[in-house]
């Protein structure tokens, strides 16, 4: 290894390669890991909003990198996302027969391989979000005519 820091200690040499080396681990984990690629903002206050929700996202993949480590040896980060990505979030719309609309929010059951991943890691979903009603019409809503979209449930 060559350097121009000639007066530094070998030691605090090795260390200074090992801080460069991890902090090109980061970036190469912010662009391949998390996508998160070149935003040409034109405002100050969004390209501080875009930096800071960057280094969220890299110090949430640390924490699961070292939670992995601990509780679930041999995955890796990106395996234990695409784990996670099987678990979906929707709307079930359901009409009521007064005009009102249901609005069920559900996520998706975890498979038993994502449920034994979910113990290891100590992760507890939470429960399903509570039902809402809407007492006008749910087209103003979205924005879109939903009425023939819904199915006839007698």
């Amino acid at each position: 290894m060559r350097s121009n820091l000639s007066k530094q200690a070998p030691e605090v040499l090795w260390s200074y390669y090992i801080q460069l080396a991890e902090i090109e681990a980061a970036f190469k984990c912010l662009k391949n890991d998390l996508a998160v690629r070149p935003i040409f903002h034109q405002l100050p206050h969004r390209i501080e909003a875009h930096i800071f929700v960057a280094f969220l996202a890299y110090c949430l993949m640390v924490t699961l990198k070292k939670r992995v480590a601990s509780h679930a040896p041999g995955l890796t980060p990106r395996a234990v996302i695409k784990k996670f990505s099987k678990i979906l979030m929707m709307d079930v719309h359901l009409p009521t027969t007064d005009g009102r609309h249901l609005v069920m929010p559900r996520y998706t059951e975890p498979e038993k391989d994502l449920e034994l991943l979910l113990q290891k890691l100590h992760i507890k979903l939470p429960a399903q979000p509570p039902p809402k009603i809407y007492a006008q019409h749910f087209s103003r809503f979205c924005g879109e005519d939903l009425e023939n979209r819904f199915v006839d449930l007698q």
